[in-house]
C-alpha cells in the first residue's frame, strides 16, 4: 500500500505566491527558541522535532542570481580554495529561504586534486581528469592526504560559516567509488566500463586505490569535524551502476571503515547515492546516521528497506521543481505522506538542485514543508499520522 496514493483527499489550495508572505509566516516558525537550531540534528538521531526539517543538495548553486553572477568567468576549484569565497556562497540560500541546515560550498574532487590528481571542473561536464589512472604506477601517483597542510581553506570556510550561522553545517566528501570513478575513466561515465574492467581485471591494484582514497575520505570528513562542521554527507553518486554482489565485494569494506572511523566522533553520518535502490539495504550496512535516497523508489519502500532504525532523507524528483507549483505541492506532499510523521525523516531533493530551478518554487516548498508538519512540541510529541502530513 502507498500512503501517498491511498491517503485521504486531494491537493490543498496552492499557497500564495507572494514570496513576502511566505518569507514572514517562515520566520515566525523560526522564532521558536532552539528549535530551528537542532530541528536537522535531531531528526538525523530519529529524535522528535517541532517540524519536519529541509535543506537542499546545490542549495548554494547556478539557480540563484547571485552564485551566477559569481561564477561568471571563475574557476569552480579556486571558488572553493577561496574561504571567504566558500562562506559567501554557502550563505547565499538563507538570503531567500529558511532552511534547517547548511551544506559547505566545495567540490568532491577538491582532496583529489590535492593528492596531486590533474582534474578541472569542466561547465556542463562535470570533473575530468587529465591524465587517468591507467597503470600501479599511476595509483602510486594519488599522495596520502594531509587534511590540515593539502586543504587547509576548507576548515578555515567551516569556522568562518560557524561564526555566521544558526543551523547546523554539513560537511561532505565524495565517496571512495564515485572517486575512484573519476579518476579512472577520466570524467563522467554512465556506464563505468573502464572501473568496472578495472575493478575485475586487476582486484589487488583496486583495493590499493579504494585504500589509498578511503583513507583520504576519512582523514578529510575526521579534519572537517574537528573544525566544526556538525554533521557530515558522503555522496556515492555513481554507485548505482553496480550491482548487489560487486558492491559488497568493492566497495562496501571501505565505506564500512570510514562510517565506522567517523563513529566515536558522535556527529551524525548521511550515506547518499544516486539509483541506489537495489543497494539500501547494503549501504545501511556501512554504518550511516542517516541513508539519502533518491526519487526513483517511494520514500516509505526506501525506508522499509534499511530499517526505520535508520533516519532518512529525501526524496522530491528535482526535475519536479521545474514544473508548475500544483506538481510540487503534490509530489512533496506525496512524500511527506510517505514518511507518515515517523521520527527521522529529513526533507530534501533526490538529488542536487537543478541550474533551472525557480527560486520562488523552493521558498514555497520550504515554507509547505515546515507548515504542514508542524507539532506541538520537539520533545516527547506523537508523530503525525499519514492522514495528518497529508493533504487537506
Amino acid at each position: 500500500m502507498d500512503p501517498a496514493v491511498d491517503g485521504p483527499g486531494g491537493p490543498a489550495p496552492l499557497l500564495s505566491s507572494d514570496v513576502t508572505l511566505i518569507s514572514m509566516a517562515d520566520e515566525r516558525l523560526s522564532e521558536e527558541t532552539g528549535a530551528a537550531e537542532d530541528r536537522f540534528l535531531r531528526a538525523c538521531r530519529l529524535q522528535p522535532v517541532d517540524r519536519t526539517p529541509v535543506w537542499f543538495m546545490r542549495q548554494a548553486g547556478r539557480y540563484l542570481p547571485e552564485y551566477r553572477a559569481m561564477r561568471k568567468g571563475r574557476d569552480i576549484l579556486e571558488m572553493c580554495r577561496s574561504p571567504e569565497t566558500a562562506t559567501e556562497v554557502t550563505l547565499l540560500p538563507f538570503r531567500y529561504m529558511p532552511l534547517d541546515a547548511a551544506i559547505l560550498f566545495s567540490d568532491i574532487m577538491v582532496p583529489v586534486a590535492a593528492m596531486g590528481a590533474d582534474v578541472r571542473i569542466e561547465s556542463g561536464i562535470g570533473p575530468v581528469v587529465e591524465h587517468p589512472i591507467r597503470s600501479p604506477a599511476d595509483v602510486r601517483r594519488l599522495r596520502p592526504l594531509d587534511p590540515e597542510a593539502d586543504v587547509p581553506y576548507v576548515f578555515e570556510a567551516i569556522r568562518l560559516l560557524r561564526k555566521e550561522l544558526t543551523v547546523p553545517l554539513v560537511g561532505f566528501s565524495g565517496a571512495p567509488f564515485t572517486l575512484a570513478s573519476y579518476l579512472v575513466e577520466g570524467g563522467p561515465s554512465r556506464s563505468q566500463e573502464m572501473t568496472k574492467a578495472f575493478m575485475h581485471g586487476d582486484p589487488a591494484r583496486w583495493e590499493l586505490l579504494m585504500e589509498v582514497l578511503g583513507a583520504a575520505v576519512l582523514a578529510y570528513l575526521l579534519a572537517q569535524v574537528a573544525a566544526g562542521a556538525q554533521a557530515v554527507q558522503v555522496f556515492d553518486s555513481w554507485a548505482g551502476t553496480l550491482d548487489p554482489d560487486d558492491y559488497v565485494r568493492f566497495v562496501l569494506p571501505t565505506m564500512r571503515q570510514i562510517f565506522g572511523g567517523l563513529a566515536p566522533l558522535g556527529v551524525p553520518r548521511i550515506h547518499f547515492g544516486v539509483g541506489t535502490g537495489e543497494l539500501l539495504a547494503l549501504m545501511r550496512e556501512a554504518g550511516a546516521d542517516v541513508i539519502g535516497v533518491d526519487w526513483r523508489v517511494p520514500l516509505h519502500e526506501a525506508w522499509e528497506r534499511i530499517g526505520f532504525d535508520v533516519a532518512i532523507q529525501g526524496n522530491l524528483d528535482p526535475a519536479a521543481c521545474l514544473g508548475p507549483w500544483e506538481t510540487v505541492e503534490a509530489k512533496a506532499l506525496a512524500v511527506l505522506r510517505r514518511a507518515a510523521g515517523r521520527p527521522g525523516h529529513i526533507f530534501n531533493l533526490g538529488h542536487g538542485v537543478l541550474p533551472g530551478t525557480p527560486v520562488a518554487t523552493l521558498q514555497q516548498l520550504v515554507h509547505l514543508v515546515h507548515e504542514r508538519t508542524e507539532r506541538a512540541s520537539a520533545d516527547g510529541a506523537e508523530p503525525e499520522s499519514a492522514e495528518e502530513a497529508g493533504p487537506a
